[in-house]
């Protein structure tokens, strides 16, 4: 099954999530965020790792996973990891609310295999509830991300999708190496091409992957080395110059919705709330 497709999520649960990002164009990552009254999920096989964080009441939760069953009190806060393609259900007693993060089995494998540990990984089932401040810190991210509209959001759900994987990895996994993290820094060229790339297309809801492709280098590889060389993240660096250039035109005597339609294009700019906030004390 398909947790992406609302249809699927319909064969399953009592009603659809009260916000999610699968028509945001997210690529590697998804998010969900549920409302449930008391259910029992029958049992099913997922195609892509599932990561489940209670942030409503604390809840009775039965869950059976590959024949192996808990069942625990989920507080506030508590996470369940789910790999791909194991059989599981699940039954709570009271209302539910909880953040679903789907995560591309693929990209942990191409991870794995670009920081050495080879192609042949496994994650590890964690079904009796536990706390990790980094899984809820993402999720909280890409909720709040949902909440300012989600359009524009590309180069941000990918690095929080690489920063999950990797702590996957690192963290819950049968990996046995450790991670080897890219150092140096991009070459002067290669930093040239991706800000020049990122100049020219500032209206664009740029992606990871496609930035990366410029210098040629793999989205996880290029998102590093692009921290080292600058001090930011790829995302970061997008949001700063969209904001320096909203200062510029505001200098003028375009108001804020013209500035937010120059040339005739949407900018999307996925946190123009904070942005409005910082341009108009300047103008």
């Amino acid at each position: 099954m398909d947790f992406t497709q609302e249809d699927t999520l319909l064969s399953i649960f009592s009603c659809l999530p009260i916000a999610s990002s699968y028509k945001a164009g997210w690529k590697n990552i998804q998010l969900a965020h549920f409302r449930q009254p008391p259910h029992c999920i029958p049992e099913h096989s997922f195609g892509q790792h599932i990561i489940c964080i209670n942030v409503g009441n604390p809840v009775r939760l039965q869950q059976v996973v590959e024949a192996r069953s808990e069942t625990v009190h989920s507080l506030p806060g508590d996470i369940g990891l789910y790999p791909a393609n194991l059989w599981q259900t699940f039954r709570w007693n009271g209302e539910a609310e909880f953040l679903n993060l789907y995560l591309e089995p693929t990209l942990l494998l191409q991870l794995s295999y670009e920081l050495g540990g080879g192609n042949s990984i496994e994650l590890v089932p964690q079904l009796t509830g536990f706390f990790d401040p980094l899984i809820q810190n993402i999720a909280l991210a890409l909720k709040r991300e949902l909440d300012l509209d989600g359009a524009g959001s590309h180069l941000y759900a990918d690095s929080m999708a690489n920063a999950l994987a990797v702590h996957l990895l690192t963290r819950y996994s049968t990996r046995e190496r450790a991670i080897r993290s890219p150092k140096g820094g991009l070459s002067k060229q290669q930093l040239k091409q991706a800000i020049d790339y990122i100049h020219e297309h500032l209206e664009r809801d740029l992606s990871l992957a496609e930035l990366a492709a410029v210098v040629r280098l793999s989205s996880y590889h290029f998102a590093r080395l692009f921290k080292q060389s600058t001090g930011v993240s790829p995302h970061q660096y997008h949001i700063r110059f969209r904001i320096d250039r909203a200062k510029q035109l505001l200098q003028g005597d375009l108001t804020i919705a013209q500035v937010a339609h120059t040339d005739g294009k949407v900018i999307k700019f996925r946190q123009y709330i904070d942005t409005l906030a910082v341009v108009s004390a300047v103008k």
